[in-house]
């Protein structure tokens, strides 16, 4: 069975063509500026040379389109026609209370989605386009929608409802979803697997750090709490988001600074985290400018460390505590210096780091040694495979 995941954007479209026999990933690539007449796709089909190329796409069915021609190249492709792709799998941010799994997709579905894109109006409408423009192309292919709010379904009421009068909730549903969710539940039965234990006997602290970042609580597989809220926006300290800040001082810095809600809504998404704090985004350039004896990139990432790990630590007191935890995304994948201060301000958890284990990137491995109490784990996540995997599932 093959299955083509897509990822669509606002002005991009990420692919990849999957052959679930052995779930082995046989093409992918992306398209960016959708929109504009200088638009890139690069494609990369496996054992062969990437190509890439510059082309006017105004529209995401074009950029769909294109895709399907290059992965039926005869110099660059993988399959004859697309009559050889199976199902189609779609990541979607956002499936509120509507969705607590994955679902095929059909007339009701895309009805749904359409009324949900008030909760992530920068991506919902973007992926329900990516819905059409399949459609369109492919009208007989199966689709299946992904939900990354779909994990923390799980979360009990006392985990998801925010402390407000509980008449909003009710009218607007608004509380924690949760986001990451296909990122959590692919590195929590990764480390049931390296563990060779049951996920339903483990209690494991997911750590996603990319731009965007979240940690959650899963116990016997379920999510039971998470960092992300209503919006990508609570939680950790991020590249640009302020992360958890009192909603009181928010009121204030509009009033001094004379602030509209597009303003701050644009300071606290865009303008803060690591950004706000050291004046770049990127922990590669916080940690080269600790090197260089910059302060406020070391106060940045102190302040990024212990967001986190007080999550940690509350987390463990939520499951009542922990045989697990791993690091999963851009920085958790490739920052041994930070996963090594976290650890070791953390002994009460009897963990060790294996230093040269902690040097290594690139592949699913435990940083922690053999005598430690708690495992640690470093483990590329790959969210496409979960896609495939449940596209596959629910059209078999």
């Amino acid at each position: 069975m093959n299955i083509f995941v897509l990822n669509c954007g606002s002005s991009s479209v990420k692919y990849k063509l999957y052959a679930m026999e052995n779930e082995e990933v046989l093409a992918e690539g992306r398209v960016e500026r959708i929109g504009q007449d200088n638009a890139v796709i690069t494609h990369q089909s496996t054992g062969k040379e990437k190509v890439s190329k510059t082309m006017p796409i105004l529209e995401h069915t074009v950029a769909i389109q294109e895709s399907l021609n290059l992965l039926t190249h005869a110099e660059h492709g993988v399959i004859k026609s697309v009559n050889e792709i199976d199902a189609i799998g779609h990541r979607v941010v956002h499936g509120g209370e509507s969705f607590s799994d994955s679902v095929l997709i059909n007339d009701r579905t895309k009805e749904i989605l359409d009324s949900l894109a008030e909760l992530a109006p920068l991506h919902n409408p973007a992926n329900v386009t990516g819905i059409r423009a399949a459609e369109k192309i492919m009208p007989k292919k199966p689709q299946v929608a992904v939900f990354d709010t779909a994990f923390h379904s799980t979360i009990p009421p006392h985990g998801f409802l925010y402390a407000i009068p509980y008449s909003v909730y009710q009218r607007y549903k608004v509380r924690r979803y949760g986001f990451h969710g296909t990122s959590h539940k692919y590195v929590s039965q990764r480390v049931a697997e390296m563990m060779g234990r049951d996920i339903a006997d483990l209690k494991i602290i997911s750590c996603h750090l990319g731009n965007g970042a979240s940690i959650a609580a899963i116990a016997g597989g379920k999510s039971v709490d998470t960092s992300m809220g209503f919006t990508p926006l609570e939680g950790l300290m991020m590249g640009t988001r302020s992360g958890d800040i009192d909603p009181g001082a928010i009121f204030y810095i509009m009033k001094k600074e004379d602030l509209s809600l597009h303003e701050i809504d644009s300071m606290l998404n865009k303008h803060s985290g690591l950004l706000g704090i050291a004046g770049v985004s990127d922990m590669r350039d916080i940690e080269k400018g600790i090197e260089e004896d910059d302060r406020l990139c070391k106060v940045a990432f102190d302040i990024y460390e212990y967001r986190i790990r007080k999550y940690i630590g509350s987390y463990v007191a939520a499951m009542n505590g922990v045989d697990a935890i791993v690091f999963t995304a851009g920085i958790g994948e490739n920052t041994p210096a930070l996963r090594r201060q976290l650890v070791s301000n953390l002994p009460y958890l009897g963990i060790t780091i294996a230093e040269e284990q902690n040097k290594k990137r690139g592949e699913d491995i435990e940083i922690s040694t053999p005598d430690s109490k708690v495992k640690v784990f470093v483990i590329p996540t790959d969210e496409e495979l979960v896609i495939a995997r449940d596209t596959a599932e629910i059209v078999s």
